[in-house]
C-alpha cells in the first residue's frame, strides 16, 4: 500500500485566503480522517476531524469530496479550519501578534476512523501550513497621540489609502486581527481601543463621542490616507458607536455594523453638550443554555417601545452610507430587530442610504473568512460565559460572503464620496 500524502497547500497563506487539500496515494475507496489542529498565541490547542472515502483513484479531494462524518457533513473545502474547536471549554480563537508568527494548523491523514484524539496513534501523512494575519509589506504604528490609543496599519506603498478606523465591543482593549487583515487588502486601518487598555477607563462608564471624533481626525491627518472621510467597520457595542460617528461627525461617511444596537445602550453617550441616556438593559431576562453560557439577547429593549425612544440613534440625520451585518442566530443581541428598526426610520424620513445584509443562522461573532465558530466564550473580568450562537457550516459562509461586501462597501463609498468632493471644488 503506497503511503497517502498531502497535497496542494501551499506553506504559507493569508487566513482569508482558502487552502486546497488533496489527499493522495490511497488505496481505492479507503476511509480516512482528516485532522487540523492548532496552538493559540496561548499555547491552548484547537482541533477538528472529518471522515472521507477515497475516490477510485485512491483520493480525497476536499474541493470535490463530502465528509461523511465528523464536526461537519457534506463538501465543505475550508471545513476543517472553520470547524476547530478548543481544547479548553468557552476558549476563543484570537490572534494577538498579528505581523511576527501565523498560526501554524497541522494537517492529518489517518488510514481509518479515529474518533478521538489519541498521542498513540500516529497519521500515515502529515503537513504544516502557515496563517497569516498580514500581507508582505504591511506596516503596523503604535497610536498615543492625545487621548487616542490604537494601532495604525498601513499596506505597502505611497498611498494615498482608503482609511478605516475598526471598532470591537464588548471584549475591550486593544483587539487588531481585523485591521491587519483589511490592511493587507489595501486599507489603512486603525485599530482603536476605547476602554480597559493602556491609559484608557478599565471600564466603560460612558462613551464619550469627542474621543472617537479625535480619532477620525488624526487618521485623515495622516499623509497616506485619502480624504475627505473615512469608514468605520464596527462590531457589539462598537458598532453603535460607528452609528453614533454616522450621525454626528462629519469625518465618518461609510458605517459597516456587524450585529450591532442602533439605539444607546447601558451607558450614556456624550458629544459636547449632548448628552444621551441609555435603554438599560433588564438582567431579569438572560436566559441560561444548556452549556451554561448566558444569552443576553432579551435583556435590551425594543428601541420602537416608545419609552426608549429619547435613547435611539437618529439614523436620518446620517450623511454617511450604512451596512448592516446581521446574524439570525444572534444570542447575544436581537441584532436583526435593531437593523430593521433602523431602516424603518431611513424610510420613514426618505432615505435610501442604508442597507441591510441578513444570514440565517449565522451568530453574533461574525469575523473575516475561515475562522471557527465561536458559539459561546468568557469574556474578561465577567463569571460566567457569553452565548454568542450561530451554526458552524452556515455562519462559514456568512463571514465569506460579507468579507467581500464589506470591501466592496468601502472601495464604493469612500472612492465616491471622494469624487463628490472634488467635484463641488
Amino acid at each position: 500500500i503506497p503511503p497517502s500524502k498531502i497535497k496542494d497547500p501551499p506553506g504559507e497563506s493569508c487566513c482569508y485566503e482558502p487552502v486546497h487539500i488533496r489527499v493522495t496515494g490511497l488505496p481505492p475507496f479507503q476511509v480516512v480522517t482528516l485532522k487540523a489542529s492548532l496552538k493559540d498565541d496561548k499555547g491552548d490547542l484547537f482541533q477538528s476531524k472529518a471522515f472521507y472515502r477515497a475516490n477510485e483513484a485512491g483520493e480525497v479531494d476536499l474541493e470535490q469530496a463530502p465528509a461523511l462524518g465528523g464536526d461537519y457533513v457534506g463538501v465543505h473545502p475550508m471545513g476543517l479550519f472553520w470547524s476547530l474547536k478548543p481544547e479548553k471549554a468557552f476558549w476563543r480563537l484570537l490572534k494577538h501578534d498579528v505581523l511576527n508568527t501565523p498560526f501554524w494548523v497541522t494537517l492529518d491523514v489517518y488510514d481509518s476512523i479515529c474518533s478521538q484524539y489519541s498521542a498513540i496513534i500516529q497519521p500515515s501523512a502529515s503537513q504544516v501550513v502557515q496563517r497569516w494575519f498580514s500581507g508582505p509589506g504591511v506596516q503596523r504604528k503604535q497610536i498615543r497621540e492625545g487621548r487616542v490609543r490604537g494601532a495604525l496599519f498601513l499596506p505597502p506603498g505611497e498611498g494615498p489609502f482608503l482609511g478605516v478606523i475598526d471598532l470591537f465591543g464588548a471584549i475591550g482593549g486593544l483587539v487588531e486581527f481585523r485591521a491587519s487583515l483589511l490592511a493587507a487588502r489595501g486599507f489603512a486601518v486603525l485599530a482603536l481601543a476605547y476602554f480597559d487598555y493602556e491609559d484608557l477607563p478599565e471600564e466603560l462608564l460612558e462613551v464619550d463621542l469627542e474621543y472617537f471624533e479625535e480619532a477620525a481626525n488624526l487618521l485623515l491627518a495622516h499623509p497616506k490616507i485619502q480624504r475627505p472621510g473615512i469608514g468605520v467597520i464596527s462590531m457589539c457595542k462598537g458598532a453603535e458607536i460607528a452609528l453614533a460617528m454616522a450621525c454626528y461627525l462629519k469625518q465618518a461617511v461609510a458605517i459597516v455594523c456587524i450585529n450591532g444596537f442602533t439605539a444607546v445602550m447601558g451607558v450614556p453617550l456624550r458629544y459636547k453638550d449632548l448628552v444621551v441616556t441609555p435603554i438599560r438593559p433588564e438582567m431579569e431576562r438572560v436566559q441560561v443554555h444548556a452549556s451554561g453560557a448566558l444569552s443576553y439577547c432579551h435583556c435590551y429593549g425594543d428601541p420602537r417601545d416608545k419609552l426608549n425612544g429619547q435613547s435611539v440613534l437618529p439614523v436620518e440625520k446620517a450623511q454617511s452610507r450604512l451596512l448592516f451585518i446581521v446574524g439570525e442566530d444572534d444570542e447575544f443581541i436581537r441584532s436583526k430587530l435593531y437593523a430593521e428598526q433602523a431602516m424603518d426610520r431611513l424610510r420613514s424620513h426618505g432615505r435610501s442610504h442604508g442597507r441591510v445584509l441578513v444570514y440565517p443562522s449565522a451568530g453574533h461573532l461574525i469575523d473575516p473568512p475561515y475562522a471557527p465558530l465561536c458559539f459561546a466564550s468568557r469574556v474578561r473580568g465577567l463569571p460566567r460565559p457569553f452565548l454568542w450562537g450561530g451554526d458552524p457550516a452556515a455562519h462559514a459562509a456568512a463571514q465569506e460572503h460579507a468579507w467581500g461586501e464589506i470591501q466592496k462597501f468601502f472601495r464604493q463609498h469612500l472612492i465616491q464620496n471622494r469624487s463628490k468632493f472634488f467635484c463641488k471644488l
